[in-house]
C-alpha cells in the first residue's frame, strides 16, 4: 500500500494524523489520550513549555509526543522569527533540550529534533522561513512515516494466522492497529487481548476502543490476567510496540511488558515487536534510561485513591525484555532476529 490516505483512513480515529497533533496558525493541537474515548478533545498549546507539559502528562503518547514535539518546534521558530540568527539558534536549541527532557527513555523524539535541527539551522543560513522549513520537512517525514506503518504492519499481518488469539500490552500504536486492519481484509478471523495497562489505563481507554471500531473481537483484561489465558489455550501470539529497541536486541516498552514475554516463552507462544527506528545511540542494555513516573500516580487510577497516601509507592513507565525471549522484531527490512539488529540495519 503507497497511498497515504488510504491508510491514514484505515486508521481508527485516535490514529488518524491530524488527531494525534496538528498545527494551526502558530498553534499547536494535540489530540488529548487522557479523555480518549469518553471524549474526543484537543490541547491547545501556545508555546512550547505548554507541549512540554502536555507530553509529560501524558496528554499524548506512543509515537505522539515526538510529533508534537517537532511542531512545538516550527512554533519556536515562529515566535523567534523576528530575533537574529544566533537568538534564534539559541531559541531553538533551548526548545529542543526541553522538548527531548520530556521522554528520557523513547529515544525516537530526541532522534527527530536532531535531524529537525539541521533543517532549521540550514534554512537560516539560506535566509528562508525556518518555521516553514520545519513544516514542510515534517510533513514529508510523516508521509513516508505512515508508509512505513504499511511496511510494517504487512510483515505483522503476514505472522498472524486465521483463528488467532494475539496479546498486546498497553497501546502498541499504528504498526500494530494496521497490521490488525490488514489481516482483517485478508479474511484472517482473529481476537485480540488487552491488558488494562495500570495506571493510566492505555489498554483500556486507547487500545481496546481502537481494536472495536476496526469491528475485530477485542476483550479487556486485568494486567494480571495474561499467564492464565495462555494456559488455557487462548493467546497464541504476542505483539507489542516498543518505545526503544537496543541494538543487541533488548526492547524496552511499557511496564508489564517484560512480565508478558516470560510467560509467553514458558508456554511457548512466540512475542513479535514493532520496531520504529533504529537508534545507534543505543547500543545496549547499559545505554537505556528508564523513566520514572509521579509514584503517586499509582495510589490512585484516574484520580481516584486505590489506598492511603502514607503507603510508599514505585512507578518505573517501562521495563527491558531481554532478546532471548524476542521471536522477532519487525522492521522495515522484514522480520529480524533480536540478535541480528546491528547487522541488519
Amino acid at each position: 500500500m503507497t497511498d497515504v490516505n488510504e491508510i491514514n483512513n484505515l486508521l481508527p480515529w485516535l490514529l488518524r494524523r491530524d488527531n494525534v497533533a496538528r498545527y494551526d496558525d502558530g498553534v499547536v493541537w494535540i489530540g488529548d489520550r487522557r479523555k480518549y474515548p469518553f471524549t474526543r478533545e484537543f490541547v491547545r498549546c501556545a508555546d512550547v513549555e505548554e507541549v512540554a507539559r502536555a507530553i509529560e502528562t501524558m496528554v499524548t503518547q506512543g509515537g505522539g509526543p515526538w510529533v508534537a514535539a517537532c511542531l512545538a518546534m516550527a512554533m519556536a521558530a515562529r515566535q523567534a522569527k523576528d530575533k537574529r540568527p544566533h537568538e534564534m539558534r539559541d531559541a531553538l536549541e533551548a526548545a529542543r533540550r526541553r522538548l527531548i527532557s520530556t521522554r528520557p527513555t523513547n529515544t525516537a523524539l530526541a532522534r527527530r529534533l536532531e535531524d529537525l535541527m539541521q533543517v532549521a539551522l540550514q534554512a537560516l543560513a539560506q535566509e528562508a522561513s525556518v518555521e516553514q522549513a520545519i513544516l514542510d520537512w515534517l510533513n514529508d517525514l510523516r508521509d513516508r512515516a505512515y508508509l512505513d506503518y504499511a511496511v510494517r504492519a504487512n510483515f505483522g499481518a503476514a505472522l498472524m494466522a486465521d483463528g488467532d488469539g494475539i496479546l498486546t500490552m498497553c497501546f502498541a500504536e499504528t504498526a500494530f492497529i494496521l497490521s490488525l486492519a490488514f489481516a482483517q481484509r485478508e479474511g484472517k478471523r482473529l481476537h485480540v487481548y488487552t491488558p488494562e495497562t495500570r495506571p493510566y489505563l492505555q489498554g483500556a481507554r486507547l487500545t481496546a476502543p481502537s481494536v472495536h471500531e476496526l469491528g475485530i473481537p477485542v476483550t479487556l483484561v486485568t494486567d494480571n490476567m495474561p499467564a492464565y489465558l495462555m494456559s488455557q489455550g487462548k493467546i497464541h501470539k504476542y505483539f507489542t510496540a516498543a518505545d526503544l529497541i537496543t541494538l543487541d536486541g533488548h526492547v524496552v516498552n511499557k511496564i508489564g511488558t517484560f512480565q508478558n514475554a516470560i510467560t509467553a516463552h514458558y508456554h511457548g507462544i512466540p512475542y513479535f515487536v514493532f520496531m520504529w527506528g533504529v537508534d545507534r545511540k543505543s547500543p545496549d542494555r547499559d545505554s537505556i534510561v528508564i523513566e520514572e513516573l509521579d509514584a503517586s500516580e499509582i495510589r490512585r487510577c484516574l484520580g481516584v485513591p486505590t489506598t492511603i497516601d502514607d503507603i510508599p509507592a514505585y512507578y518505573p513507565a517501562f521495563d527491558i525484555t531481554p532478546p532471548h525471549l524476542v521471536a522477532g522484531v519487525i522492521t522495515r527490512k522484514g522480520v529480524l532476529s533480536p540478535y541480528d539488529l546491528a547487522n541488519q540495519l
